[in-house]
């Protein structure tokens, strides 16, 4: 069976891309007589807001949508993601990093050569090849630390990997270019990779319906498919709808926001015009 989702963190009002991106969605679940599930991403206590979560339903309801409840939401999952870390950890994968964001910056700086990745500086490694006591006292006298995988012993365990994208075709999976990726921190216990990699296993979606603005982040979600024994769904990053600049839509940009333009009394059908779906 075709599933898919649609996965909003409620950290603000759903805009005209994220209409795009539910609808593109459900017509794709239509036309293949699947499913559309509704996932609410709020791993992130300090953005979400229950308000923002409840403005999700009334707007996606108010474009025409339904979904299969319960809803998944992350934040009542930690257990899940736990245990995925509790696994890498055991196979060698995952170590403590010390490090915060203002030494990496400047070890970056001290380097003549610093390399980048998609999402900017890639962290150095200063912290992988720590002993094990020094690991133990620093934790022991409760240092803040993030989780990161070792890229290099994560590739090396499960070789050469693809993935499929129905836009884009077959693609070599490439995730070394992320570096040593952080997969938990003390006030997150999960990250963004992680957790989707899980959810999307464990709700059974078969093809992952996002925007291409998180095309590289699949290489990533491909290697911890191999290293946990998930299953590996179809994926399709579809294009990002901009405003009249070529900027790209945020929750920010209140005069886009599906609770302003419901407001002002702008109907569904209108919404679909302006993103460029045929109802």
């Amino acid at each position: 069976m075709f599933i898919t989702r649609f996965a909003p963190s409620p950290t603000g009002h759903l805009h005209l891309g994220h209409a795009f991106s539910a609808l593109y969605g459900f017509q794709l679940s239509q036309k293949h007589h699947g499913q559309l599930l509704l996932r609410i991403e709020d791993i992130d206590k300090g953005r979400c807001r229950p308000e923002f979560e409840t403005a999700i339903y009334d707007d996606l309801t108010w474009l025409g949508l339904d979904w299969p409840k319960p809803v998944r939401r992350q934040s009542e999952h930690m257990d899940d993601y736990a245990g995925a870390l509790k696994r890498l950890t055991e196979m060698g994968l995952l170590y403590p990093c010390f490090c915060t964001r203002k030494q990496i910056l400047q070890q970056a700086a001290e380097s003549s050569r610093a390399p980048h990745g998609p999402d900017g500086l890639l962290y150095p490694g200063s912290c992988r090849d720590l002993s094990d006591s020094e690991r133990q006292n620093r934790m022991d006298h409760c240092d803040p630390y993030a989780l990161r995988l070792d890229m290099a012993r994560a590739c090396s365990r499960v070789g050469a990997l693809t993935w499929h994208d129905r836009q884009r075709g077959e693609q070599q999976a490439r995730p070394e270019m992320f570096g040593d990726v952080v997969l938990a921190r003390k006030d997150t216990p999960t990250s963004y990779h992680l957790a989707v990699t899980l959810d999307d296993h464990l709700q059974g979606v078969t093809c992952v319906v996002r925007g291409v603005d998180l095309f590289q982040a699949s290489h990533v979600h491909r290697l911890l498919q191999a290293l946990l024994g998930l299953d590996v769904p179809e994926y399709d990053h579809h294009r990002l709808l901009t405003d009249e600049q070529g900027k790209r839509f945020a929750k920010r940009d209140r005069s886009v926001t599906l609770r302003e333009m419901r407001g002002r009394g702008v109907n569904p059908e209108e919404v679909l015009r302006l993103i460029g779906v045929k109802s």
